[in-house]
């Protein structure tokens, strides 16, 4: 496999973990009875996210897991993406 095809997988791979992330977390606000909408989920993530991070830290002191899994898979695709982009120049 060459380089590009690599990261190209590992791109689609964050994206695909950052997609479940956001189901999940849809998932708990859901559950927790907030205002949450399935159809404008992936316009939304980043308010769900933040929401979340919220929520948990009101309720334990901490930051919940799947704010950081939200954040690192979404910026690992952003920069694996641009890395792409680099090489395939």
């Amino acid at each position: 496999m060459e380089t590009l095809d690599i990261i190209i997988a590992v791109c689609v791979a964050c994206a695909f973990w950052n997609v479940a992330v956001s189901l999940i977390i849809h998932n708990a606000l859901r559950t927790r009875k907030m205002p949450v909408s399935f159809l404008w989920l992936r316009a939304m993530a980043p308010v769900y996210a933040f929401r979340y991070k919220k929520i948990t830290i009101s309720e334990t002191g901490k930051t919940g897991p799947l704010f950081y899994h939200w954040i690192i898979s979404i910026n690992l695709a952003l920069i694996f993406a641009i890395a792409a982009v680099i090489i395939a120049l």
